[in-house]
């Protein structure tokens, strides 16, 4: 059985909506997706710099990140046929872990979790396939790695790309 390894923040979570979420709320700003739009966070405005590590250190972030529309019904159905591992980097934010992997219970409690990976070198992960919003993790990885489209990467070329959840499932199945 060949292996996909899926990323999870910006493409199984909504990373970036929660960061703007909590960013407008403490600065009364009205920044969204369209704004980010072949940014990072950082180049959008540079108060986040400060603001992303604050936000990441609270527990209840990651918990309530909301999920990625049709991901949980198309990792179900790609579990049939694949082996299935969600790879997110930890390790820059450790107190990240846990709520992790309490949201991956949580939300994709049918996937094993002996199959989520907590790393921060993408490049270690031996699959067939990794799905990630970062193309430098896609650079580094030996398998064949494919964009999952994300504001921040709008402008990146060079990749298989997917935008949705409905193309994963027709690229894999």
């Amino acid at each position: 059985m060949k292996r996909i390894a899926i990323d999870m923040d910006e493409v199984i979570s909504y990373f970036s909506a929660k960061c703007l979420e909590l960013f407008n709320e403490e600065f009364q700003e009205r920044y969204t997706d369209q704004h980010l739009q072949g940014k990072k966070l950082m180049e959008l405005d540079a108060r986040f710099e400060k603001k992303v590590d604050q936000y990441l250190a609270n527990e209840s972030f990651f918990l309530e990140l909301e999920v990625i529309k049709d991901s949980q019904k198309v990792i179900k159905e790609l579990s049939a046929y694949y082996e299935i591992y969600i790879v997110t980097a930890a390790m820059e934010f450790p107190a990240s872990l846990a709520p992790k992997y309490r949201w991956l219970k949580k939300h994709f409690s049918f996937l094993n979790e002996k199959n989520f990976v907590f790393c921060g070198d993408k490049s270690i992960i031996l699959a067939d396939y990794l799905l990630d919003d970062t193309p430098s993790n896609l650079e580094a990885f030996q398998g064949k790695g494919i964009l999952f489209t994300a504001p921040h990467n709008v402008n990146e070329t060079g990749y298989t790309r997917v935008n949705n959840w409905k193309e994963v499932k027709a690229y894999f199945l």
